[in-house]
């Protein structure tokens, strides 16, 4: 059992349940608050429960007094920069389409990290794995719902979600560059507050403040996504900072979250049911796995 928990791929595989189950509880938080404040609340309150859990806060001051810079960067770019570019380009795009884009972000921390790394180059397996789990993001979103394209606002929503995906790979590329004896813990837990204040603080003047009370189902929402975020991040960045994990392949993993979105709606959801389209883009995924896990050596 020690060594299942010590796994990469299983601790990779339980990061991206985790962000598979964000899409439900956002679609939730949204129906009653703002997108910037609902996501500055989120994260805040990831942040706050890293460190109750942790507790050691001497250990947690004298790491953010030493790597104060590093901890700010991450935070503006890994949750501030990467959260504002995805609201905003989701809040542009139809909904399809920016799943679609989202769903892709593997292959854009692959071209990041082959230009980083010159251990993790793109090759014909990797490059054919990857396009492949591509397509399969594809077919399910395509297959789902139908995409129309209507103004020029919806192309600045391709580019923001497009540049969303560079952050993502950026970000990504500087964990795992980084030599910095810094706690995965602690810096989750920094830069989740960080960023959230900073995603709350923009969200003032453009969003104002709520005016109407919450339901429960909306707490709710909100306490699951603070849990989930807090666990993925750190467990991510736990995963970035282990020697001979390489980026690109860490982040293929990343394929299963619109699969397990899937099956869990099917589940959940009275309105959603198994479709065609979304059983051969998962086909696809699962080909796109098996290739990249194959040729993991460059074989």
């Amino acid at each position: 059992m020690k060594n299942i928990l010590k796994s990469t791929t299983f601790l990779a595989i339980v990061a991206c349940w985790l962000w598979s189950t964000a899409f439900a509880g956002v679609k939730i938080g949204l129906q009653y608050h703002t997108p910037f404040q609902f996501a500055g609340f989120r994260f805040i309150i990831s942040g706050l429960l890293i460190l109750l859990v942790f507790r050691n806060w001497g250990r947690f001051y004298r790491e953010i007094r030493e790597h104060w810079q590093f901890v700010v960067l991450i935070g503006l770019i890994q949750v501030f920069a990467q959260y504002a570019l995805f609201y905003s380009g989701m809040n542009l795009v139809p909904g399809a389409l920016g799943a679609m884009i989202v769903g892709s972000s593997p292959l854009f921390v692959a071209l990041v990290a082959h230009f980083t790394f010159h251990n993790d180059r793109m090759n014909g397996v990797k490059t054919a794995s990857i396009l492949v789990g591509v397509a399969g993001i594809a077919i399910i979103t395509l297959g789902r719902q139908k995409v129309e394209l209507k103004g020029a606002l919806e192309w600045l929503g391709i580019v923001l979600l497009l540049l969303n995906n560079l952050v993502s790979g950026y970000s990504n590329v500087l964990v795992a560059k980084s030599k910095r004896n810094i706690s995965p813990v602690v810096l989750s837990s920094s830069s989740l507050l960080l960023g959230g204040l900073l995603l709350f603080l923009i969200s003032v003047p453009i969003e104002g403040f709520p005016q109407q009370p919450f339901p429960l189902e909306y707490y709710v929402a909100l306490g699951w996504l603070g849990f989930l975020s807090a666990a993925a991040l750190t467990i991510w960045y736990a995963l970035l900072g282990r020697s001979g994990v390489k980026v690109s392949l860490l982040n293929t993993w990343k394929f299963l979250i619109p699969v397990s979105g899937a099956l869990l709606s099917w589940m959940l959801l009275p309105n959603e049911k198994p479709d065609w389209a979304s059983a051969i883009g998962m086909a696809f995924i699962a080909v796109s796995l098996v290739l990249l896990n194959r040729g993991r050596n460059g074989r």
